[in-house]
C-alpha cells in the first residue's frame, strides 16, 4: 500500500527508537488503542447508516460510493439476472427458441432466418 521495503522499513524503525527512546512501546500502545477506537467509530457509524436507511439497503456498503469501485461494481461484474426474465435465456418473452443466446451452429450448418426481422 506505501510501498515501502526493507531498507526504508529499517531506517524508520532505526528513527522511532532514536526519536522515541524509552518511550517507543507507550507510544505504540497508545497508536494502537487509537486505531482500535477509529475502528470501533467507523463500524458504528456504517452500522447507524445502515439502521437509518431501512431494510431496503441491507446490502448497502460504504465502498460502493467510490466512483471507482461503483464503476467495477456496474460494469465489470457478471450480472445474469437480466437473462431471468425470459424464455431459453432470452432477454423479450417474444422471441423465437432459436434466439437464444448460446447456440453454436455446426460446420455447414445455416443460421436460422426470422422473416419478421426483415
Amino acid at each position: 500500500m506505501f510501498d515501502v521495503g526493507i531498507g526504508e522499513m529499517a531506517v524508520l524503525v532505526v528513527l522511532a527508537l532514536v526519536i522515541f527512546g524509552e518511550r517507543l512501546p507507550q507510544v505504540a500502545q497508545q497508536a494502537g488503542r487509537t486505531l482500535r477506537q477509529i475502528r470501533q467509530m467507523a463500524n458504528s457509524a456504517k452500522a447507524d447508516l445502515q439502521e437509518g436507511l431501512g431494510p431496503e439497503f441491507k446490502d448497502f456498503d460504504v465502498a460502493d460510493l467510490n466512483p471507482k469501485r461503483f464503476v467495477q461494481k456496474h460494469l465489470f461484474e457478471d450480472d445474469d439476472d437480466h437473462r431471468a426474465a425470459g424464455v431459453n435465456g432470452s432477454v423479450f418473452d417474444d422471441e423465437p427458441d432459436y434466439a437464444a443466446v448460446g447456440t453454436d451452429l455446426e460446420y455447414g450448418e445455416r443460421p436460422p432466418f426470422d422473416n419478421e426481422a426483415t
